[in-house]
């Protein structure tokens, strides 16, 4: 059975099939909503339910409390209508025209950049590239039919292989095969670009704070070097920093290209952060918190965009810190959450 859906302020319509959620929905007849993890723990696809009853599926209690249930709010990636909906959200243009498509592709090279992170290229087949905004990622494909999701760490214009940071972690299924098992010339098959986490436009006088945990550097990676291949983007201007936290100094595993960065570009700040830096780590720059260091240097941040990608706890801290401490207007803040389902076993986010 099927149900119709009128997106509000823009009066799109949709039709959601049998077993579809409003986001998979949205996604195959071509309007994009924002969102990130799709198993309903970040928060980023939620709206509004004007007119119409879902079945909510299995969000998280932070990501969608009880309370904002009451007032008609659902996370779009796991709520199902019962009904014919009026649904009331942000859609974002940029995304509109660029193909979701399966591919396959094959490993190309591996490359251990860190004890427990590995930089994976992957080739598309000759006649095939993969059109993406920078910050965006794709799925890989498992053979039980589980997917895993991975941003992509190259800039659109440097698209000859797509570049991904994979970390192991203790019962990452797809990324101890990563480490233990994966081959140059293995192949793959992965479903993209996915997403909503790329840059915004701005006023010309915003500053923007890019700010990662760990692998969380990779879409960020992908959207700095897109912004310094443009030669006269509007973005040459502002001021960008990039916040950059981890546990020792190893974890940092691309430090020298983003030090690299900050030579090239007047423009842009480099601020590596240790969390628990090792006595052979000889550390002398920022320890503590990463979100706690961009705190420690603005009193301010109302004219400020923030994108922040990396471990769950850090980007809800930011978000709530940034907002009610530092003035950060709250559609400002844009992220992308790494973190394993708990709520939908078919979608993993591992790096």
């Amino acid at each position: 059975m099927s149900y119709q859906i009128i997106i509000k302020p823009s009066d799109h319509a949709l039709k959601v099939e049998s077993g579809e959620t409003i986001l998979e929905a949205a996604l195959r007849e071509g309007f994009s909503l924002p969102y990130g993890c799709r198993n309903g723990s970040c928060g980023i696809c939620k709206g509004t339910i004007i007119q119409g009853a879902v079945d909510y599926g299995h969000p998280s209690e932070e990501a969608l409390t009880e309370d904002e249930k009451q007032a008609g709010k659902a996370l779009f990636c796991c709520a199902s209508p019962l009904t014919d909906l009026v649904i009331e959200c942000h859609e974002i243009g940029a995304t509109k025209d660029i193909e979701i498509k399966t591919l396959p592709c094959r490993v190309h090279n591996l490359e251990l950049v860190a004890p427990d992170v590995m930089v994976i290229s992957l080739k598309l087949p000759t006649n095939q590239r993969l059109q993406f905004l920078a910050g965006q990622y794709i799925d890989i494909l498992l053979k039980d039919g589980k997917r895993r999701s991975f941003s992509l760490a190259n800039a659109p214009h440097d698209d000859e292989f797509l570049q991904l940071h994979a970390r192991n972690y203790p019962g990452g299924a797809f990324t101890e095969h990563v480490f233990t098992h994966m081959r140059v010339k293995d192949i793959l098959r992965f479903t993209g670009p996915l997403g909503s986490f790329f840059l915004r436009d701005a006023p010309e006088d915003t500053s923007i704070i890019f700010l990662a945990s760990g692998t969380g550097f990779a879409p960020i990676k992908s959207i700095l070097e897109h912004i310094f291949h443009q030669e006269n983007g509007r973005y040459k201007k502002m001021r960008m920093t990039l916040y950059w936290g981890a546990r020792k100094r190893a974890d940092l595993y691309l430090a020298d290209l983003a030090d690299k960065w900050q030579q090239q570009h007047k423009n842009f700040t480099f601020v590596p952060v240790l969390s628990e830096p090792l006595p052979t780590d000889n550390w002398e720059g920022r320890i503590g918190l990463v979100h706690e260091a961009v705190m420690q240097d603005y009193r301010s941040l109302i004219k400020h965009q923030v994108y922040a990608c990396g471990a769950p706890a850090m980007v809800k801290a930011a978000y709530h810190d940034f907002t009610n401490l530092r003035n950060l207007p709250k559609d400002a803040f844009f992220s992308d959450v790494f973190t394993p389902s708990t709520s939908n076993p078919q979608v993993v986010q591992e790096s």
